[in-house]
């Protein structure tokens, strides 16, 4: 499985085993990521139809692999990494070298700047392919957090989004190829 680091988290490219353990058998996740799973789990925005979208995304498209879903671990001194959220991307790049992005940290261990730190590594990890250009991300009018947390990682606000009720930001690949 492939991992991403962070100075405090540990990303790790989901696969359908994973999500099938996710949605069928908490234990089963824990026992495959090494890590506990935070109680209230899932994160915002996460339901079985999602996790069954996933599943059949990545059995579909196993080339794609880490444009799908990553888990987001809290590495913890002295104890296990805690499962804290998920984030990652809606598929591979579009022809233009679009990717989308979305992400979901537990109420708990939200505005500690998990997500950001999250986001930014999964960015860097995205325009890390000379093929993505650029990443854009949905979110709600009124999600403000979500909001900041896309602004400190250098998105900016385009509009009305493509789906429905959403508005659509967006970052570019800097001259420097971030």
């Amino acid at each position: 499985m492939p991992t991403l680091e962070t100075k405090r988290l540990t990303l790790v490219a989901a696969t359908a085993e994973l999500v099938r353990a996710d949605l069928e058998a908490r234990g089963r996740l824990s026992e495959l990521l090494g890590a506990d799973v935070h109680p209230v789990w899932p994160p915002p925005l996460n339901d079985d139809a999602s996790k069954k979208w996933v599943i059949e995304y990545l059995e579909a498209h196993p080339e794609v692999r880490g444009f799908g879903m990553w888990y987001i671990l809290l590495r913890r001194h002295g104890s296990r990494p805690l499962v804290i959220g998920n984030g990652g991307f809606k598929g591979a790049p579009t022809p233009d070298g679009t990717v989308e992005i979305g992400y979901s940290i537990v109420e708990e261990h939200q505005r500690q700047g998990f997500a950001p730190e999250a986001v930014e590594r999964l960015v860097a990890w995205a325009f890390g392919h000379p093929e993505v250009a650029r990443v854009t991300a949905h979110t709600l009018p009124d999600g403000i957090p979500s909001q900041r947390v896309l602004e400190k990682c250098g998105f900016r606000f385009l509009g009305a989004g493509t789906e429905e009720g959403a508005v659509l930001f967006e970052r570019r690949r800097g001259p420097d190829g971030r």
